[in-house]
């Protein structure tokens, strides 16, 4: 798995919208990119929620917030508008980003796991966060993260 001072893969996805965003066009800002197993499922649909509610805190240290996973784009374009998310998710039908980025199976190797890549403007990992069991942990050690490399 990528850890704090890898370099940003550079993965291009198609987002909700069936538009292909390029992870290194979003440098320049701080990124928080979290991969989760599935759409509308008890836990990611928290660990989303939780990012919408806080999704201003986000913007207030100037980060953007990614959402990743093997969903197709229209379940991500579903999910958005059912949760009113403020911010992209991106497809990743192929597990290209998975695998870039090194994230870990879960339950036998069939299911993708829940981690958080806190990513600063120059495209460097700074913090990584992995919990199956916590979703909604990611956000406020991704606030307590982007806090830090903006007081920096």
């Amino acid at each position: 798995m990528l850890k704090p001072g890898d370099n940003l893969p550079e993965i291009q996805l198609p987002n909700q919208d069936g538009e292909i965003v390029s992870l290194h066009s979003l440098k320049g800002s701080p990124l928080v990119i979290y991969f989760y197993p599935k759409n509308n499922t008890p836990g990611c649909t928290a660990e989303a929620c939780s990012f919408r509610d806080s999704y201003y805190d986000f913007t207030e240290l100037g980060a953007k917030v990614i959402g990743i996973s093997g969903d197709s784009v229209s379940s991500h374009k579903s999910v958005i508008v059912k949760r009113k998310l403020p911010f992209i998710l991106l497809s990743d039908s192929d597990r290209k980003a998975e695998k870039a980025f090194g994230v870990k199976r879960n339950l036998f190797g069939m299911l993708p796991g829940r981690v958080t890549f806190i990513v600063d403007k120059t495209g460097h990992i700074v913090e990584v966060f992995s919990s199956a069991s916590r979703p909604k942990a990611h956000i406020t050690a991704s606030l307590k993260s982007l806090t830090k490399i903006s007081d920096a």
